[in-house]
C-alpha cells in the first residue's frame, strides 16, 4: 500500500477496523438508496469507538461483496460513501481548519463552496482507492480515552504491503448528531495542519477563490498541494 494513499483515506476518514461483523449487520448489496440507507443505519455515532468500528464493519462487508462491482461502477461507489459515510465527517470543522486565517475572511459562498469542492475532489480523483482495502490490513486499538470529553482520539493500525504497521488516529468530536471525524493523524503528522500549510500557501499567491475553482474543475488536492512547494 502507498503512503500517499493511506493519506488520502485517512483524510477522507474512512479507514477503521473490522473487529467482526457489526451486530445485526447485513450483506445485502448496497446498490440503490434504499439498501445504502439501510447500510448507513447500521453505523454506530453513539460513541467514538464504535463509530470507527461500526463504521469499518459496514464499508469492508459492502467492499468484500461487491468489490467487483464498484471497480466497474464508481458512481456506485461514491454513493455509497456519500450516503454512508459522509454524515460521520464533520467537513465544516475540517474545512475550517484548513482554511485557518483564510475562514475568517471567506464568505458564507466561499466557505461552502471550499466545502464541496473539496470534498467532491478527494472522493472523484481517490474514492476507487478504497477498492484495495480488506479487513486483514486494519485494527482499532482499545479505546483509552475519556468518552464524556467533547474532543477524543480513537487509535488503529494499518498494515502495508510490507507488513510494517502504521499508526492512524482520528481526532473525533461529540456534536448534536453524536460523534464526527474531524481530523486524522498519521505517524503523528496532521492531515488537516498539512493542508492547511499547503493550502495556505497557495491562497495567499492565487487568492481564495481561485483554490476554490480548481478544485470544482477538478484539481486534486495534492495537485494544489505540489504547487505550493
Amino acid at each position: 500500500m502507498k503512503f500517499k494513499t493511506l493519506w488520502v483515506l485517512a483524510a477522507l476518514g474512512l479507514i477503521g477496523v473490522a473487529g467482526g461483523p457489526a451486530a445485526g449487520a447485513a450483506a445485502s448489496a448496497p446498490d440503490s438508496e434504499t439498501s445504502n440507507q439501510a447500510l448507513a443505519a447500521q453505523v454506530d455515532a453513539s460513541g467514538p469507538y464504535q463509530l470507527v468500528q461500526s463504521a469499518a464493519n459496514v464499508l469492508l462487508k459492502a467492499l468484500d461483496a461487491h468489490r467487483a462491482e464498484y471497480r466497474q461502477d464508481s458512481a456506485k461507489l461514491r454513493a455509497l460513501i456519500d450516503q454512508v459515510f459522509l454524515p460521520h465527517l464533520d467537513t465544516e470543522l475540517a474545512a475550517r481548519q484548513v482554511l485557518g486565517r483564510h475562514w475568517t475572511t471567506a464568505t458564507a459562498d466561499q466557505r461552502q463552496r471550499f466545502i464541496s469542492a473539496f470534498i467532491k475532489s478527494m472522493l472523484n480523483n481517490y474514492g476507487k482507492a478504497l477498492l484495495e482495502f480488506t479487513a486483514n490490513r486494519l485494527r482499532v486499538l482499545p479505546f483509552r480515552g475519556n468518552a464524556s470529553s467533547p474532543y477524543v482520539t480513537v487509535g488503529t493500525q494499518v498494515r502495508k504491503d510490507d507488513g510494517s504497521q502504521v499508526a492512524v488516529n482520528y481526532a473525533l468530536h461529540h456534536t448534536d448528531q453524536g460523534w464526527k471525524v474531524w481530523d486524522v493523524v498519521i505517524e503523528g503528522v496532521s492531515y488537516v495542519k498539512s493542508f492547511q500549510q499547503d493550502f495556505g500557501e497557495q491562497i495567499d499567491r492565487e487568492g481564495l477563490d481561485a483554490v476554490i475553482q480548481r478544485l470544482e474543475r477538478g484539481d486534486t488536492p495534492s495537485a494544489i498541494r505540489q504547487t505550493a512547494r
